[in-house]
């Protein structure tokens, strides 16, 4: 079989591939844990699922704009003023396939090939394909202080000729790591002055713990009209537990955006109407469930990192924001794979290992489920890498024989 140089350099997205073998493993009545996903289980809002059966109803499921529709891209200009303090017009946003289509479509727009896309690590599974995907170069930035946290030196030291733009994500995936204001102005300045995009995934930025607010980096931009370089990315999926519903925006200068929307009228003709509207409806309705849902998230994290700073040998950093956290099991095993696949196998908890996110001996564990699956997951975890520990645990009826240690 032939395939294209580009296809062949493109792997498989390791999330959605741990997705599939849990829901699978589960389908089978397997007891297992799942502290791999990014899916919150809380319920979409109500607003969203109405207008989803009034949308059906009516029958009149048709063909919209490439770019979204009006209705949606008007909403998402009040959430751009609302949260970001920050004036556009429907011609600087386009709605997507959700956020990842959005981020897609405007590395499409702006990589040649041989262009580098730079980015913080851990990094998200998907920003060094999305590269390869426009023949571009992939260049991680390691914090040289081993921290989750990138100063301005450590982004400029891997800046060069072929930079085409700088890509942040805060709060992070996988860390939970919210960057500091500081560190945002900087990133601004820095892009304006050496004229490359910057482009904020900003998915999560309603989702941070211990009353700390989001940044904007509208605040620090100097270039706000035509000629800016700054793309802002956000979403339904996180923050209104709607991940199925595929809606993500991008706001841009208008030139880019137009771009951008040729790009997804050939791509994929545009969202789905049911999904817009859903999308919508949320945006436009009472905003307490994604109050709801922080604060659970918030709490979960409290259980997670009290049960996993009382593991020991496990070093892990508590998250600002986001789903998860990061935690360096490199004590136990430095292959992340291998670990990960010990614990699925052996304990049927799913986990996400670290060198998906560029940092291998670490474990992404998410906290978005159940107080129950955290506590029990991490006690499995546990009895599965201490050799100290009873040799035999029961899962319901089931023994298990630990003959690995």
């Amino acid at each position: 079989m032939s395939i294209s140089h580009i296809a062949q350099t493109i792997s498989e997205s390791a999330t959605l591939k741990l997705n599939q073998t849990a829901a699978a493993m589960q389908a089978k009545g397997e007891p297992l844990i799942h502290l791999g996903g990014g899916e919150p289980k809380s319920k979409a809002p109500l607003e969203a699922l109405v207008a989803v059966a009034n949308l059906l109803e009516s029958a009149e499921v048709r063909y919209t704009p490439a770019g979204g529709i009006l209705p949606l891209k008007q909403a998402i200009v009040r959430y751009t003023e609302e949260f970001y303090g920050h004036t556009v017009t429907p011609a600087n946003v386009i709605a997507s396939g959700g956020a990842k289509q959005s981020i897609m479509v405007a590395l499409q727009a702006i990589l040649n090939p041989q262009d580098e896309l730079i980015f913080t690590v851990p990094y998200w599974v998907s920003y060094p394909e999305m590269a390869k995907l426009c023949a571009a170069v992939p260049v991680p930035v390691v914090p040289k202080d081993g921290s989750f946290y990138p100063s301005i030196r450590d982004l400029e030291s891997k800046m060069g000729p072929r930079t085409r733009a700088v890509m942040l994500n805060s709060p992070n995936n996988p860390s939970g790591a919210m960057y500091s204001e500081q560190f945002i102005a900087e990133t601004v300045e820095l892009c304006e002055k050496r004229d490359v995009y910057l482009i904020m995934d900003d998915i999560y930025h309603r989702l941070i713990f211990d009353g700390r607010q989001p940044v904007s980096s509208y605040k620090y931009a100097k270039k706000t009209g035509d000629d800016s370089k700054l793309i802002v990315v956000n979403g339904v999926s996180k923050q209104y537990a709607m991940t199925g519903f595929r809606i993500g925006w991008a706001v841009a200068n208008k030139a880019l955006i137009k771009v951008m929307t040729n790009i997804q009228g050939h791509q994929t003709s545009g969202p789905s109407v049911v999904m817009q509207q859903a999308a919508l409806a949320a945006l436009n309705g009472p905003q307490a469930s994604v109050a709801a849902l922080r604060t659970t998230l918030e709490n979960n994290r409290n259980v997670m990192m009290e049960r996993l700073q009382s593991f020991a040998g496990v070093r892990v950093t508590k998250p600002d924001g986001t789903f998860y956290c990061f935690a360096d099991f490199s004590a136990f095993d430095k292959s992340s794979a291998r670990l990960a696949d010990l614990l699925l196998n052996k304990v049927l908890v799913a986990v996400m290992p670290g060198i998906e996110f560029g940092m291998d001996g670490y474990l992404r564990l998410s906290y978005c489920g159940t107080i129950k699956d955290i506590t029990e997951g991490i006690e499995r975890i546990n009895w599965a890498l201490d050799p100290s520990a009873p040799k035999e645990l029961y899962l319901g009826d089931r023994k298990l024989v630990r003959d690995w240690l």
